[in-house]
C-alpha cells in the first residue's frame, strides 16, 4: 500500500497507519450517534479519505499576497492566474499529469501539470483570505481540514495583519503543520528592513503558534524570473531554501508522518470540540439538576407542611366531638340523681334532652371544621401548583440566556426546551383551570363516604354533618336506654351511683369510637388527596426530569469516551 509517494510504506508506518484508521473510526463511532454537525462528520469523513491520497501542500493567505504567483513559480508554470485584484474564487488543486489539463470536480478546479515535483504530492491555490467576498474565506477555512502541509503566505508590505493572525489561530486549530513564507522580499532596498520585517513575523508566530516555524523570506516573481530567462534572480529570490526544504527536508519519510499526523491533528480539533460541548451541556443539565432537586425538595416541604397543617386542623374537628363528651358527663351527672328518677323511666324524654343537650351544634361545626379543612387543603394544592409554574418559567427565561454551541448536537436544546415549555404550559393550564369548588366537592365526597364506610352503613344523599348526627343519635339512643333499664330494674334508687359510672364509661367509649372513626376516616381520605396532588405535581415535571438525567448520563459518557481518545490520540502521535 502507498499513499504520499509512489514507495511503500515501511512496516511500522503501515502499523502505525493501521492505528490511526483505528483512531478515527473510533471517534466516528462517537460523534456519529450524537449526532455531530454534518459538517463536522463531513471534514471527519475527509480526514479519513486523506490516507488514501498523495500529500497534499494547502497555500493559504490573504488576497494579493502573491498565492497564485508563489505555486506558478514552485511549479515553474504558469497553472493559476494572477492579478492585483482577487483572483482565486474556488478551491484549485493541481497534480501530476502526462499534460496540462483543467477540469471542475464539482468542489473545485483541478488542475493538472507535466511537472516532476508533482509525482509524490499536489498542492492546493485557496481562495484569499479578508476579501470582500466572505464566500472565498469560508471556502478555505472549510478546506483547510484536507490540508497535511499548510504554506501560509503573508506580504512582506504589510505582514502578519491582525486578520491574519486571527486565520492562523483557525489553522493551528486543526493541529496542522504550517510554515510561513514572506512573500514580495524584492521590495525591500537594504537587508536591515527585510530582517526587521522577519524579526516580526517570527515574533508573532512563535507568539500564537506556540512553536518555532519554518520561516521562508521569497519572492514569486523573482523566482519566476529565474526560472524563465533571468537565473541570476534565482538566490535573491529565496526559492532555493524553500525548494530544499520540500525536495530534501519534506522526504518521503518526514511526508509520511506528516500524513499520518494530520488525520489525528483533525480528529483532535473534533474531539476536542465536542468534549467541551459535552462540558456545556452538563454544566447547564447541572443548573437543571438543581432546579429539579430544588423542586423535590418543596414538594417534599409541602407534603410536610400539609401533614402538620392537617394535624392542628383535625385536632380542632376533634375537639368538637371532646366538647361533646364532656357535655355528655355532664348531662348523666345532672340526669342520673334520685330527683330526676321518675324522668329516667321516660326514655324518648332522656333521648331527646341526650340530643338537645349532648349533641346541640356538634354535627354541624364538625362538617363546619371540615369544610375549612378541605377548602385549606384545596388552596394549599393550587399554591404549590402556582409555585411550581413560577420555578418552571424562570428555567424557560434561564435556557433563553444559556444557548450552548452553535450545532444542536443530538437535537439537544430543541429536545431541552420543548420539554420545559410543554410542562411549563401544563402547569399554567392547570393553574388556570383550577376548580376550588370542584376539587372541595370531590374531597367532601370523599370523606363522607370513608366516614359511612367505616360505619358500616350507606352515604346515599347524607352529608357529613348528618352522617354525625346519625352515629351521634344512636349513641343517645344506648346511653337513654341503659338509662331507663338501670331505673327499672329490681334494685331500684340503690344502684344509681354504679349505673352513671357506667353510662360515663358507656358514654365515653362511644364517642371515642365516633372520635377514632371520624378521625381515622378523615386521616385516611386526606393522606391519599394529599399523595394524589404531589403525584400530579411529580408527575407534571416527570418527562423533563427524565429528559434531564438521562443526557446527564449521556454526555457524561461522550466526555469521558472523547477525553480517552484524545489521550489515545497523543499516545500515537508522540510515537509518531
Amino acid at each position: 500500500m502507498s499513499f504520499g509517494s509512489s514507495r511503500l510504506l515501511t512496516p511500522a508506518l503501515e502499523h502505525q497507519l493501521v492505528e490511526v484508521r483505528r483512531l478515527l473510526a473510533d471517534l466516528r463511532d462517537t460523534l456519529v450517534p450524537l449526532p455531530a454537525s454534518p459538517s463536522d462528520l463531513g471534514t471527519h469523513a475527509d480526514a479519513m479519505r486523506q490516507l488514501d491520497e498523495l500529500f497534499m501542500i494547502v497555500v493559504a493567505g490573504e488576497f494579493n499576497a502573491g498565492k497564485s504567483a508563489l505555486v506558478n513559480a514552485l511549479l515553474g508554470t504558469r497553472v493559476f492566474e494572477e492579478g492585483v485584484t482577487p483572483t482565486t474564487a474556488r478551491i484549485q488543486l493541481v497534480r501530476h499529469g502526462a499534460e496540462t489539463t483543467t477540469a471542475d470536480d464539482g468542489r473545485g478546479i483541478v488542475v493538472t501539470a507535466p511537472v516532476e515535483l508533482l509525482r509524490d504530492l499536489q498542492i492546493v491555490d485557496t481562495p484569499g483570505t479578508n476579501a470582500i467576498q466572505r464566500e472565498h474565506e469560508r471556502l478555505t477555512r472549510d478546506f483547510l481540514p484536507r490540508a497535511d502541509l499548510v504554506l501560509f503566505v503573508t506580504s512582506a508590505d504589510r505582514p502578519f495583519t491582525e486578520s491574519e493572525r486571527t486565520f492562523l489561530d483557525t489553522i493551528r486549530e486543526w493541529g496542522k503543520k504550517i510554515v510561513i513564507l514572506v512573500n514580495k522580499v524584492d521590495i525591500f532596498d537594504n537587508d536591515a528592513d527585510l530582517a526587521q520585517v522577519l524579526t516580526f513575523v517570527r515574533a508573532a508566530a512563535r507568539e500564537l503558534l506556540q512553536v518555532d516555524p519554518e520561516l521562508f523570506a521569497v519572492s514569486a516573481r523573482q523566482a519566476w524570473r529565474a526560472k524563465h530567462g533571468s537565473p541570476e534572480q534565482w538566490t535573491a529570490s529565496g526559492f532555493d531554501r524553500l525548494e530544499t526544504f520540500l525536495h530534501d527536508t519534506l522526504d518521503d519519510t518526514a511526508r509520511s508522518r506528516l500524513k499520518l499526523s494530520s488525520p489525528i491533528g483533525v480528529g483532535e480539533s473534533l474531539a476536542r470540540r465536542y468534549e467541551a460541548l459535552a462540558g456545556e451541556r452538563l454544566g447547564l443539565l447541572s443548573s437543571d439538576i438543581e432546579a429539579l432537586d430544588e423542586t423535590t425538595r418543596q414538594l417534599a416541604l409541602y407534603e410536610e407542611d400539609l401533614e402538620r397543617g392537617f394535624g392542628l386542623r383535625m385536632s380542632v374537628v376533634e375537639k368538637v366531638l371532646g366538647d361533646m363528651e364532656s357535655r355528655g358527663h355532664a348531662f348523666l351527672d345532672d340526669t342520673l340523681r334520685i330527683g330526676r328518677v321518675f324522668d329516667l323511666m321516660n326514655r324518648p324524654r332522656i333521648q331527646q334532652e341526650f340530643e338537645t343537650r349532648v349533641i346541640a351544634d356538634a354535627p354541624a361545626l364538625v362538617e363546619r371544621r371540615v369544610t375549612e379543612l378541605i377548602d385549606w387543603l384545596v388552596d394549599q394544592d393550587l399554591r404549590q401548583w402556582q409555585a411550581l409554574s413560577v420555578r418552571l418559567a424562570q428555567r424557560r427565561r434561564e435556557h433563553g440566556e444559556r444557548i450552548v454551541g452553535h450545532d444542536d448536537a443530538g437535537g439537544f436544546q430543541s429536545d431541552r426546551t420543548a420539554l420545559i415549555d410543554s410542562v411549563g404550559r401544563e402547569t399554567q393550564r392547570v393553574v388556570e383551570t383550577f376548580d376550588r369548588r370542584r376539587e372541595a366537592e370531590a374531597l367532601a365526597d370523599g370523606a363522607r363516604t370513608a366516614v359511612a364506610a367505616t360505619a358500616a352503613m350507606g352515604a346515599s344523599a347524607l352529608g357529613l354533618g348528618a352522617l354525625v348526627t346519625v352515629l351521634a343519635t344512636t349513641a343517645a339512643a344506648d346511653v337513654s336506654g341503659l338509662l331507663a333499664a338501670g331505673v327499672l330494674g329490681a334494685v331500684g334508687m340503690l344502684i344509681l351511683p354504679a349505673k352513671r359510672r357506667r353510662a360515663r364509661a358507656d358514654l365515653q367509649a362511644k364517642i371515642s369510637a365516633l372520635r377514632q372513626r371520624l378521625a381515622d376516616a378523615l386521616h385516611g381520605e386526606f393522606a391519599m388527596a394529599r399523595g394524589r396532588s404531589v403525584r400530579r405535581l411529580s408527575d407534571s415535571i416527570g418527562p423533563y426530569s427524565r429528559f434531564v438525567r438521562a443526557e446527564q448520563t449521556r454526555w457524561a459518557e461522550v466526555r469521558t469516551t472523547l477525553a480517552a481518545w484524545r489521550a489515545q490520540a497523543a499516545a500515537l502521535l508522540s510515537r509518531l
